[in-house]
């Protein structure tokens, strides 16, 4: 994990990587607990003799499930010691572009893309890229934003 001391220092990173998460395993129970808690259940997501079946594939992980693990994998890569609070802020741009198999494991890699000022705080713009092991396709990209307080 990459450790700022401050604000000014991780916005001094403004145009490059940041880090990369460790791998997070996706598995059915994961998938299966999601859709619990979201109320989608799609059978694609939870049904794997079905999708077999049907498609000829196993099940795969809900787009927004990929989604919600960017605080967690995001928080693994880098912290700054002298912010009082972090506020998620919304995304300018999702992008689902692959499937998630369940079994295989995912990794986010983080860019600051741009910080400006905002609300007596920073505001981050951050292009993460979810990656899928062994895959040459992103499962997901995304522009988030956050606040940052000192």
């Amino acid at each position: 994990m990459r450790v700022f001391n401050t604000v000014a220092e991780y916005v001094a990173e403004k145009g490059n990587e940041i880090g990369v998460s460790e791998w997070v395993q996706i598995d059915q129970d994961r998938v299966n607990q999601f859709a619990e808690a979201t109320g989608d259940h799609q059978w694609i997501h939870i049904d794997p003799a079905r999708t077999q079946k049907e498609l000829g594939i196993g099940t795969i992980a809900h787009g927004y499930l990929t989604l919600s693990l960017l605080p967690y994998l995001m928080g693994k890569i880098s912290t700054v010691k002298s912010a009082t609070r972090g506020i998620n802020y919304g995304s300018n741009q999702v992008r689902f572009t692959n499937m998630v198999p369940v079994g295989s494991r995912v990794r986010c890699r983080v860019k600051l893309k741009d910080a400006t000022p905002k609300a007596g705080g920073t505001q981050i713009t951050n292009e993460v890229t979810m990656e899928i092991e062994g895959q040459d396709r992103p499962a997901m990209v995304a522009e988030t934003l956050s606040l940052i307080f000192e």
